[in-house]
């Protein structure tokens, strides 16, 4: 696995790269990668793409998906997004948008690419960064988890004032290593239809981040 992220997070998180796990985990993409061509997601040049579409200093909100969608055409590196000609959407965004109408009354954009939050400091991350055509968690417990850890521990030590948007039992355990103090936490279900109806409708995470950010005197987001 060729490992491409800008320099802006090289110097908090580029010591994870020569960790045991780490290789480990190289190798065992290098091994799925011969194993079943063009069937694991995103592309390698996307794997990192979450982290490569904001700068660490430049980080405000934090939305944390689970692992990439295992659907071919859909994971290109960011959580919950897909490429701007993918339809139908996945059901998880359409969830989402129907929430950020309820929430600021904004209309479902035109398709489903999130990529304009990030540019304006959304950290789109998920906790497992690749995934095996058509089979969700396959690549669960293979490191991924402790590299998405150190990412934010790295942002919970040298930022503050960040909304950290969590969804679904799984990203909420990250919750343990942010300080809740200096920070915003937002938990709620998955938007995934199984459990969207638990509690992730009418949750209004993206209002509640934009007066959060307001308050702390930074831009909001531009949803």
């Amino acid at each position: 696995m060729e490992i491409r992220i800008n320099d802006s997070w090289r110097q908090f998180i580029g010591d994870e790269f020569e960790k045991e796990y780490f290789k480990s985990l190289g190798q065992f993409l290098d091994s799925e990668n011969d194993k079943y061509p063009g069937a694991i997601f995103p592309k390698e040049e996307q794997i990192f793409r979450a982290i490569n579409s904001c700068d660490f200093e430049d980080v405000k909100v934090v939305i944390l998906g689970q692992d990439p969608y295992p659907t071919r055409g859909h994971a290109h590196g960011l959580c919950f997004s897909v490429e701007e000609d993918v339809k139908p959407l996945p059901k998880s965004l359409q969830n989402i948008y129907k929430e950020l109408q309820s929430d600021l009354n904004i209309k479902q954009p035109k398709n489903g690419s999130l990529s304009h939050w990030a540019k304006q400091g959304v950290l789109l991350l998920n906790s497992v960064l690749t995934v095996k055509e058509g089979e969700a968690d396959s690549h669960s417990g293979k490191g991924w988890e402790q590299f998405t850890d150190a990412i934010i521990q790295s942002l919970n030590t040298h930022s503050e004032s960040i909304v950290y948007i969590l969804w679904g039992a799984k990203a909420q355990k990250k919750a343990s290593f942010v300080d809740e103090s200096k920070n915003l936490v937002l938990k709620s279900p998955h938007p995934s239809p199984l459990s969207s109806y638990r509690g992730f409708f009418d949750s209004k995470p993206f209002s509640k981040t934009n007066d959060y950010l307001v308050a702390n005197g930074k831009a909001k987001i531009n949803w």
